[in-house]
């Protein structure tokens, strides 16, 4: 039976043949580690592994683990990858270093709030609904140029790029070739996306980091 070391490194073997097959540069693709439900003990065997890029999706579950963890473990990068409501921006502008799921006005301008009163400028996405899934968060793919600008010019948001989570039961290939289209149009490089069933194909499409949990800590109990 593997470990999460050993899958961990099974994980950045793929994307790094990912990379040349699909002719990127090595190492243009970050690797998040979802560490989301597991605990701090799940996690120390990968940051003892050499892992420092993570991500969670609940701001008080974050809260409650990466404390002790970043008293042991340096130069961790903790990535905020699920919904966010305006009144965790406090404590997510705190705890996380990029959030990735910027998707109303409402979020924005919080974040943007708690950023200037900690001193903190947090790297953004914006999450894009590809789908357009009612029960998903994210921005509609027409809204986004618009939503994009307004971040940057009236809010102030430090936008680098877009995320999407594709729909369950589609090629995802489809939504990424989107999500690529869309930030380039806008001027952005940073593409959040892929995670344990298709990284390597998000790889190819451009993605910048893919988000990557089961393949690495084993299946999850949400129970």
């Amino acid at each position: 039976m593997t470990t999460a070391a050993e899958r961990l490194e099974e994980v950045k073997a793929d994307i790094r043949k990912a990379e040349a097959g699909y002719g990127r540069k090595e190492g243009a693709v970050t690797l998040i580690a979802v560490s989301k439900t597991f605990e701090a003990e799940d996690i120390r065997p990968v940051l003892e592994a050499g892992q420092r890029v993570f991500g969670e999706n609940r701001v008080q579950e974050a809260m409650k683990k990466w404390p002790g963890l970043r008293e042991d473990f340096r130069n961790i990068e903790l990535h905020l990858i699920g919904p966010l409501q305006s009144n965790k921006a406090k404590e997510a502008v705190a705890t996380f270093d990029v959030i990735h799921t910027v998707d109303r006005s409402k979020i924005a301008k919080a974040l943007k709030e708690e950023m200037e009163k900690q001193g903190r400028e947090l790297p953004c996405f914006i999450q894009v609904n590809t789908g357009e899934e009612p029960q998903k968060a994210g921005i509609a793919p027409a809204q986004v140029d618009a939503f994009v600008r307004e971040c940057r010019e009236e809010v102030g948001l430090n936008v680098i790029g877009l995320m999407c989570i594709p729909p369950f039961d589609e090629a995802p290939g489809e939504h990424f070739a989107l999500l690529e289209k869309i930030a380039v149009r806008n001027g952005l490089e940073q593409l959040s996306m892929g995670m344990s069933s298709d990284y390597e194909t998000a790889v190819g499409f451009g993605a910048t980091h893919v988000r990557v949990g089961s393949a690495i800590f084993g299946s999850r109990d949400y129970t």
